[in-house]
């Protein structure tokens, strides 16, 4: 049987930085909005004052202050932009210093700011509108926050923000704090030792934990608490849980009676969660999704397989073809379809069965806890790239290279689809439909601004920058660190995704915080300076 190719969700979809002090900045897009990308020592210099200045008016506060893990003695401190003591949605600044001196500033901050900021309505109220919109009703713990939200026309307005899962989707709404009309929405989907056979009949030591004579799926030896659950097949229990209207107990694991585990989507999710643990710790020193072993848990069979097609396309996208990260840790994994059902072309298995799309989904729980890269446009393509980059690199950590199943490659996702083809190429993007080169991105509203689409230029900068080449749209070569060097350019594009940009990052700041984080790590004019900056020139971002 098939399935329209429409069925395949976004795993088929699946600008000019001024280094400029304070007075000299130049708008980018939105009225008012001003990009900072200051390496040279007088740009330092004087957004380290403003930065002074802006704190003592209120205007910034420190969010985090973060030790590097890769730089010894350094410290990325990373600012929120206030309005009248109410955030304003993507103003942040990160500072980088060594001995208190400041080092470089990247980040987006708004100026000419002017709104009410006397909501008309409670946060409560703005939850009634949610629950109204979705037919879900918010917990106290998740009440909306007070935000100022910069327009894409230019305007601002105070609003409430309010994340929530639908049945089809996962859901950011900023409601007008003044009228209560919906001023955004987008989509925020980003996903004792026994043995058991994972999705593609490998054998794999699975981490569980003996309790009341069952052998569940909870790693205890790991720092943090890895968990895995068998929603079995409930989509409404699924989506309270996303919801925090219910939690979860001992019921609800993943479970094996003897330790040799048949269940192939959990085996994969739990085995593959603790992969990526090690992967983040053993490359960067990294202590899990927030760098403090926050818990990770994982759901598997969300949907019955067999009720594939009764189901609406908004749950078949979702629910059977899809994997996402919903926040807090917690990741979701599709159910695939049936052997004898195929959609887009191919067969389709549980979405916990490809190591890349593990680390990937894992990583936007990194992000989240980091740079916070919002979810739309160029901060969303550079959110996608990221977990692909991420998601490679784990993947030629573990597996052998080569070409086929359970192998490393530039390919995303292919372990799940027969025949083996994966759903985006980081060496050739345009093989799937992706931009290879910023001139051919894709400019227009769906797909929150082709966050997908759009990830496949910063995932060519960072296959150039490792295996070199040359780009197929601009034709410049670039020449790579090679394979053996691989870690290098995994540890460039990690420091400077998590360290050093802003939540409202454009491409042409990744460019130049990756080329300091390889100056920072390398030294300037090394081999890898060269291969990232030659990398990101190919690409058209400059």
């Amino acid at each position: 049987m098939r399935l329209g190719s429409r069925a395949v969700c976004w795993l088929l979809m699946l600008t000019i930085v001024g280094l400029a002090a304070p007075g000299r900045l130049s708008a980018q897009g939105t009225a008012g909005r001003r990009t900072v990308a200051a390496v040279a020592d007088r740009d330092v210099r004087d957004w380290d004052s403003q930065i002074t200045r802006m704190e003592r008016s209120d205007e910034l506060r420190v969010r985090r202050t973060d030790e590097d893990g890769l730089v010894p003695g350094r410290t990325h401190e990373r600012f929120d932009q206030y309005y009248d003591g109410i955030r304003v949605v993507g103003g942040e600044l990160v500072r980088q210093l060594e001995k208190g001196q400041t080092l470089s500033v990247f980040g987006t901050v708004y100026a000419g700011i002017s709104v009410d900021s006397e909501p008309a309505m409670r946060a409560e109220d703005a939850a009634d509108i949610v629950a109204e919109l979705t037919g879900v009703t918010l917990p106290a713990a998740r009440v909306p926050d007070l935000v100022v939200l910069p327009r894409d026309d230019g305007g601002y307005a105070l609003t409430y923000r309010a994340r929530v899962m639908t049945a089809s989707d996962l859901i950011i709404y900023y409601i007008d704090a003044q009228t209560g009309d919906v001023v955004l929405q987008y989509s925020d989907l980003e996903t004792t030792v026994g043995t058991g056979k994972g999705v593609l009949d490998d054998t794999k030591k699975v981490s569980t934990t003996l309790k009341n004579g069952t052998y569940i799926a909870s790693d205890k030896l790991r720092p943090p608490n890895i968990n895995t659950y068998d929603m079995k097949g409930s989509l409404t229990r699924t989506n309270q849980y996303l919801n925090g209207q219910i939690l979860l107990g001992d019921s609800d694991f993943a479970s094996d009676s003897d330790d040799d585990w048949t269940d192939q989507a959990a085996v994969d999710a739990h085995a593959y969660a603790g992969w990526t643990y090690d992967y983040y710790y053993k490359r960067f020193n990294r202590q899990g999704l927030n760098n403090r072993n926050l818990a990770m848990t994982s759901l598997v069979h969300p949907v019955k397989r067999e009720e594939w097609a009764s189901q609406p396309s908004s749950v078949l996208n979702l629910y059977y073809l899809n994997a996402f990260y919903a926040g807090d840790g917690v990741m979701v994994y599709g159910e695939g379809l049936p052997p004898n059902v195929t959609a887009g072309g191919m067969k389709w298995n549980y979405f916990s069965g490809a190591l890349d799309v593990v680390a990937h989904e894992l990583t936007h729980g990194v992000t989240d806890y980091t740079s916070g890269l919002i979810y739309r446009n160029e901060s969303g393509a550079l959110n996608e790239a990221f977990s692909d980059i991420m998601g490679a690199s784990a993947e030629f950590y573990y597996q052998p290279l080569g070409n086929g199943y359970l192998k490393a490659d530039y390919l995303l996702g292919e372990d799940l689809t027969s025949p083996l083809s994966g759903f985006r190429s980081m060496a050739n993007p345009q093989a799937f439909g992706d931009p290879d080169h910023y001139s051919k991105r894709y400019l227009g509203s769906s797909d929150n601004g082709g966050v997908h689409t759009n990830s496949g230029i910063a995932n060519q900068a960072f296959y150039l920058a490792v295996e070199g080449g040359t780009n197929r749209t601009s034709g410049l070569a670039v020449t790579g660190v090679g394979s053996a060097n691989r870690d290098k350019i995994e540890k460039v594009f990690y420091r400077a995704f998590t360290q050093m940009l802003p939540a409202n990052a454009t491409f042409a700041i990744a460019r130049a915080a990756t080329i300091q984080a390889a100056r920072d790590l390398y030294g300037t004019g090394s081999d890898v300076d060269r291969a990232v900056t030659q990398a990101w020139t190919a690409v058209g971002v400059n």
